[in-house]
């Protein structure tokens, strides 16, 4: 397979938030060359059940050569490390890794849908995707993530 970029979104909100992000992007550097990281950001939760404290996000983008699956279940795994716990839809937790963008590929199987369905509607994820990489594309829209931050 010929090399993709793809993007990340990191985020916390339980327990040392930067010790987890921190453990992210340094398994990160194992899985994807050329790694870019964004700054940290704080911010409110959205979208999530309940009163939550609040999270920590980021944005990687890296090549691979690997497949979205491969990776996807890869990030799965290196939040299984961080003691991720899906108790319920939206809960806190410790580690959050979302496969945002995967070169121009488009996916929509079980467990799979690429890009990811929300990150158009999310500053948390557009604005250190755009601080790191402002002319990713998305394939859907055609739009660069910079010109769909300035959309929100």
């Amino acid at each position: 397979m010929d090399r993709v970029t793809a993007a990340v979104a990191l985020g916390s909100n339980l327990g040392d938030r930067r010790a987890h992000l921190d453990y992210a992007a340094a398994k990160l550097h194992g899985l994807l060359a050329s790694l870019k990281i964004s700054r940290y950001y704080d911010t409110k939760p959205e979208g999530v059940s309940g009163p939550q404290p609040m999270f920590l996000n980021a944005a990687a983008v890296g090549e691979t050569t690997m497949s979205a699956r491969a990776l996807l279940e890869a990030l799965m795994v290196i939040e299984d490390e961080q003691g991720r716990d899906r108790p319920f839809a939206n809960a806190p937790r410790s580690l959050d890794l979302d496969l945002i963008l995967f070169g121009d590929h488009t996916s929509d199987e079980p467990g799979l849908i690429l890009p990811h369905p929300r990150f158009r509607q999310r500053r948390f994820v557009l604005e250190p995707l755009v601080s790191i990489a402002p002319d990713l594309r998305d394939p859907v829209s055609g739009r660069s993530v910079a010109e769909l931050l300035l959309a929100l």
